[in-house]
């Protein structure tokens, strides 16, 4: 007799994390339910069942979690902006379904949560003494699912450096370093030489999210892990495997003008969010993946050239026929 497949519920599924985890679920052979506040997306092939819905309708979620055994928290507020009025409200809707229906919450983390004081490495016992407006609300959401396991609300982050992958999304390589749908005729770079970044590619964080809960039973109420991907330790690692892929190894590299999002900072959100990452990117910051692979016994890693291979392949911007900036 086999087990019935267990079932999630992917908050954020047309995004980058939320999709890839949905994916990397569905090869583990979990059942995806995808709300949506748009209708289904008319270009999936996926066997989800679509749920029309919003995050900030707690009805709507606590319903669409129904019969769900884990609940993926992977939406966040576009553009950076109205974080004070949605994020946490959010995830409290998130707590309430996974409250009333038993699932575990999961839990894409970032580095934001931390400052300088716990830079260079990250560990999961590291102090979140946050500087930035976003790193703070970052802080009081995950405290949010920690005093929810108190009431039995189990929840399992994974905290990950920058994304990238094959569907661009709102992250730095899409929208910084390279274009989709355009070839690779230059790269723009939000760090700089010396600087040692760490970037996850989107599958491995998938797979890395299935296999825990592949041994849901073996983890803590409030589970916490660090993903350490790949790091580039002088800041050139991932310049170089752009060249690569795009077959031009003289690719010029410019540096982005962080100067233009403090200048409009303080007119517009997404620009002064945008600019507090600075820091982010003119300090080598790693996570300490050590707790992470005991558990597993190695972390889901993909080789740099392959994954970026891949992603700009996925992007449009090689392999493709190209017609321009059109």
């Amino acid at each position: 007799m086999t087990n019935a497949p267990r079932t999630a519920l992917i908050l954020g599924a047309t995004g980058g994390i939320g999709g890839e985890t949905a994916h990397g679920l569905a090869r583990h052979g979990w059942r995806i339910r995808a709300l949506t506040r748009h209708d289904a997306p008319s270009t999936s092939t996926d066997n989800w069942e679509w749920i029309k819905g919003d995050s900030m309708d707690q009805a709507s979620v606590v319903a669409a979690a129904r019969g769900a055994d884990a609940i993926v928290h992977a939406v966040n507020p576009p553009g950076y902006r109205n974080w004070d009025t949605l994020v946490l409200p959010m995830i409290e809707n998130t707590i309430a379904a996974a409250k009333t229906t038993g699932a575990r919450i999961l839990l894409p983390g970032t580095i934001y949560n931390y400052g300088p004081d716990a830079f260079p490495v990250l560990r999961e016992d590291s102090p979140q003494l946050a500087t930035t407006h976003k790193g703070k609300i970052r802080v009081a959401l995950e405290e949010k699912l920690e005093a929810a396991a108190q009431q039995g609300v189990r929840s399992l982050i994974v905290r990950f450096g920058d994304f990238f992958g094959p569907k661009p999304g709102s992250n730095w390589f899409s929208q910084a370093l390279v274009k989709p749908n355009h070839p690779v005729t230059s790269i723009t770079n939000p760090g700089k030489k010396g600087i040692g970044h760490a970037w996850t590619y989107l599958p491995d964080a998938a797979e890395t999210f299935a296999q825990l809960m592949n041994r849901e039973a073996e983890l803590a109420a409030f589970e916490r892990f660090h993903f350490r991907g790949h790091w580039d330790a002088d800041g050139t690692d991932m310049i170089e495997a752009i060249r690569k892929a795009a077959g031009n190894e003289s690719i010029p590299v410019g540096s982005l003008p962080w100067w233009i999002f403090m200048l409009l900072s303080p007119f517009n959100e997404t620009m002064r969010e945008l600019s507090a990452t600075r820091p982010l990117w003119s300090t080598p910051i790693q996570l300490d993946n050590a707790k992470l692979v005991r558990f597993l016994g190695r972390e889901p890693h993909t080789p740099l050239q392959t994954a970026v291979d891949s992603t700009l392949r996925g992007m449009g911007c090689i392999g493709v026929e190209n017609h321009g900036n059109n």
